[in-house]
């Protein structure tokens, strides 16, 4: 057996902002061909320089609502009047195929996915700061925001943490590298459980075969 022989896994990875989500991302998808990135649906303008399908999947208002309603996403919301989704087929084609799908969501976001038809898929992790005062200085430090903007990613922080007892697991990113060895490891046994395993049965059965041509 191999690890293509199982389903694919939805990992929620979420955390309030500064925390080291995006980092985490990153790095697991630099290093893990198993995992895709979740593209987003979204009806805000392009960038310049943003591509329709890497970035984004860039939609009409009536086509994204639309969308919804036919059961089409796997979550979404509305953001300072834009709507922001998943589309389910990219990621159900992945879990198919044994993909695992990484999502960079909120704690709303990973609510509805987990509330989902594919909710089974999902493994869902929550980052918190090693202590609120590291949480303020890590935004500070990145020097994108206005002091404005870093007050109200602080106000909104305390929400997020407050829902960390919904998520599978709880990671405390002190240290960035221990962080992600210790993700590492529950993705690894996420993918070793004998529910995603599709070829397991099979497998077994091949055994049990053996010892009937034996005696």
């Amino acid at each position: 057996m191999s690890l293509a022989d199982r389903s694919g896994l939805l990992i929620i990875l979420s955390s309030p902002s500064g925390a080291g989500k995006s980092t985490l991302s990153r790095r697991l998808l630099a290093d893990d061909d198993a995992i895709s990135f979740s593209i987003s649906a979204t009806t805000r303008e392009p960038r310049p320089g943003e591509v329709d399908g890497r970035e984004y999947f860039f939609k009409t208002k009536e086509n994204f609502k639309a969308m919804v309603g036919r059961g089409e996403m796997l979550e979404h919301a509305e953001v300072f009047g834009n709507f922001y989704g998943t589309p389910k087929a990219p990621v159900e084609q992945a879990v198919a195929q044994g993909q695992d799908v990484i999502f960079d969501v909120d704690w709303q976001g990973g609510q509805q996915i987990r509330r989902s038809a594919l909710g089974h898929l999902t493994v869902s992790i929550f980052l918190l700061p090693p202590s609120i005062a590291e949480l303020a200085t890590r935004l500070e430090k990145r020097g994108q925001d206005s002091a404005e903007v870093v007050a109200g990613r602080m106000a909104k922080s305390r929400d997020e943490i407050s829902h960390w007892a919904e998520y599978d697991y709880v990671l405390v990113n002190e240290n960035l590298d221990v962080c992600e060895e210790q993700l590492r490891d529950i993705l690894s046994a996420e993918r070793l459980r004998k529910d995603r395993q599709t070829g397991l049965v099979d497998f077994v059965k091949g055994l049990n075969k053996e010892f009937e041509d034996m005696s």
